[in-house]
Order: structure tokens, then C-alpha cells, then sequence
């Protein structure tokens, strides 16, 4: 009997729990449909679909491809069974690979994201059910007026941090992309809910300008 490897243990685990959450995220609509015994008419299920599915599927399908060469095989299937990808864990992977100083796609740099996601995730579940627990307490300070300009601020203070340090590694790489994003969202501020799509267009620009740099003897 042959013995599996890491990456095959990998992929036969993660495959199991990918399903196994798709299957508990469509057991719970049915299961209250059955409960209730009340269906939906099925016209209205796929008027309602048409509107926002392909959306989130042409996201997911980029979020894939973009994330997956990042986050390596252990932390694709983690960060995706557990959600916030782009505003949390492929943050702290990234962070973490940097900070021990290993490559992305690489054995050092498989090991680390793993642990990333893994330590990101078990802390978010902490945080949330200290939430959930503390809730009627916590209200009244999360809400407060003192608070509102930082919670409004997280996302943009995460990836300024984030951009800080990549951007100043080779900063030539980053004009490109950076202006071409600016000028967009400046142009059409209501891009900004479809940042999901707009990551691979960022990360084709850069790439399209990092070769014709390359070629120029530029960097």
C-alpha cells in the first residue's frame, strides 16, 4: 500500500471538507424548507439567482486562480471553507510568509500560509463567539460615535499597511497598477463593491507592465 503525501493528503482532505460545507450551506435552507413545509416557487428562486450568481461565481472563479499561486495548496482549501480571503486571510499568509522570510509556492512557504490561515481562522471563530456571547454588552461601545471612523477605516488601513511594504520592495512595479486603479475608482466610484473582480485586472496590468520593464532592462 502506497503512502500518501503531504500534497495528496492535502487535496483528499481539503476536497472532503469543500463539500462538506457546500453541503451544510444548502442543508440549511432545505432543512427549514422541509421543517416548514414551505418550497419556494422555483421562478422566483431563479429570478433571484439571475440577479446575483453569476456574480459570485465569476468572483469565485477568479478568486481561485488569483489567490490559490498565494496561498498554496494547505491554505486554498482552508481560506475557502472558511471565507474572508481578501480582507483577512490572504493578509495574514502574506504577512506571515514575509515576516519568516520564505517564498510564496515554495515547500517553507506552503508550511507557513497553512499555519496562517489555520491560526487566522480559529482566531476569528474565538473572536466571533466572544461576540455572539457578549453581544448586549458590546453594543452600545461598538456603536458609539468614537469608534465609527476607525471601523469605517479597517480595510483601508489593512491593505495601506500591506501596500507600504510591498510597494516600497520595488516601487517601479507598483506605478502602473496603482494609477490605473486610482484614476478608475476616482472615475467610477461605484466600483468599489466589485473589488473581486477588479484583483485580476490589477494583478494582469502588473504582470503586462513588469515584463515591458523587464525587457527595457528597467528592473
Amino acid at each position: 500500500m502506497a503512502v500518501k503525501s503531504y500534497e495528496d493528503k492535502t487535496h483528499y482532505y481539503g476536497k472532503l471538507w469543500i463539500w462538506i460545507a457546500a453541503a451544510v450551506f444548502l442543508l440549511v435552507p432545505v432543512s427549514v424548507c422541509v421543517y416548514y413545509n414551505a418550497w419556494p416557487p422555483f421562478v422566483s428562486v431563479f429570478k433571484g439567482l439571475l440577479g446575483v450568481a453569476p456574480i459570485f461565481w465569476t468572483v469565485g472563479a477568479i478568486e481561485v486562480i488569483t489567490f490559490t499561486p498565494m496561498l498554496g495548496t494547505g491554505g486554498t482549501y482552508l481560506a475557502f471553507v472558511t471565507g474572508n480571503l481578501t480582507n483577512l486571510k490572504v493578509p495574514c499568509a502574506i504577512n506571515a510568509m514575509e515576516i519568516n522570510d520564505v517564498k510564496v509556492s515554495t515547500e517553507e512557504g506552503e508550511v507557513v500560509s497553512t499555519i496562517a490561515v489555520a491560526t487566522s481562522s480559529i482566531v476569528t471563530t474565538l473572536i466571533i463567539a466572544a461576540g455572539v456571547i457578549l453581544l448586549g454588552t458590546l453594543t452600545p461601545i461598538l456603536n458609539s460615535p468614537a469608534l465609527k471612523l476607525a471601523f469605517d477605516n479597517i480595510l483601508p488601513a489593512l491593505f495601506g499597511a500591506l501596500g507600504v511594504v510591498y510597494i516600497s520592495k520595488n516601487w517601479k512595479l507598483a506605478i502602473a497598477p496603482v494609477l490605473f486603479m486610482a484614476a478608475l475608482f476616482m472615475a467610477v466610484p461605484s466600483l468599489s463593491g466589485s473589488v473581486g473582480v477588479l484583483v485580476p485586472v490589477g494583478a494582469i496590468i502588473s504582470i503586462s507592465v513588469a515584463r515591458l520593464l523587464y525587457k527595457k532592462n528597467i528592473i
